[in-house]
């Protein structure tokens, strides 16, 4: 082979050993710029992830769906319990506050005096009458018509009526009266003006009533009344020395 055959083998063999150079050197198309692209594209979709949930909307990513799903229960409860319990509402009153007639309050009236009167002598004819059966029947007086002064006081306020607080002078004399006395002589007038008198007197008041009143609470308080006054009455009719 002669030297001119030799150089240019030579520069072909250099020639394409360049050309494979210069191809290993070349930079690829799909390296970074792909990764590149694929970090935006995340970046985008977790902007637009928590764009969504800001708004309020829906979105497939579980935790976006539990923020929304606490932010709605903070919101929504106390909605439906304003819903169920609304401002200001309250349980309407049952208690009476109608105001009674004039002769509805005269009886309130005159039915607590009569109480207290009944209830007072009662306590003094349980320790000074001599009679035993006089003094169990003072002391039954004395339960009996605590319990309706009680029932009564209760009525009373009920309908804003205020109760007398003393009695009248003329049942306090009567008291008086009586404790001047003694013995068997005590016992007798006690039988005859608070056992019989009296208590004729409050049953014709408490049967007038119990038909007039238009109260319906005080009218029931006279007749569940009645019977026990008229048993007071029927007792004194049948104790001993009451002539």
């Amino acid at each position: 082979m002669n030297l001119t055959s030799q150089i240019c083998r030579l520069s072909a063999v250099a020639a394409a050993a360049a050309l494979a150079l210069a191809a290993c050197n070349k930079p690829s198309d799909t390296g970074a710029p792909t990764s590149g692209a694929t970090g935006t594209s995340s970046t985008s979709s977790s902007k637009s992830s928590d764009t969504t949930v800001a708004g309020g909307g829906i979105t497939p990513n579980t935790g976006a769906m539990g923020a929304a799903s606490g932010t709605s229960s903070t919101t929504t409860t106390p909605s439906a319990m304003v819903g169920a319990n609304p401002p200001g509402a309250v349980a309407p009153s049952t208690t009476p506050n109608t105001a009674l007639s004039a002769s509805e309050t005269s009886f309130v009236n005159h039915a607590a005096e009569d109480g207290m009167f009944e209830v007072e002598i009662a306590k003094v004819a349980a320790t000074k009458a001599t009679d035993p059966a006089v003094k169990s029947f003072a002391q039954r007086l004395v339960d009996d018509h605590t319990a309706a002064n009680d029932k009564l006081r209760q009525i009373a306020a009920s309908h804003n009526i205020t109760l007398p607080a003393s009695m009248p002078a003329s049942k306090q004399k009567d008291i008086d009266r009586l404790n001047k006395l003694s013995g068997a002589q005590f016992d007798r007038e006690f039988i005859q003006m608070v056992g019989i008198k009296d208590h004729k007197t409050d049953i014709d008041m408490f049967e007038k009533i119990s038909k007039d009143a238009k109260a319906s609470d005080l009218r029931d308080f006279a007749q569940s009344t009645l019977p026990t006054l008229r048993e007071h009455l029927a007792q004194a009719q049948k104790l001993p020395g009451k002539s």
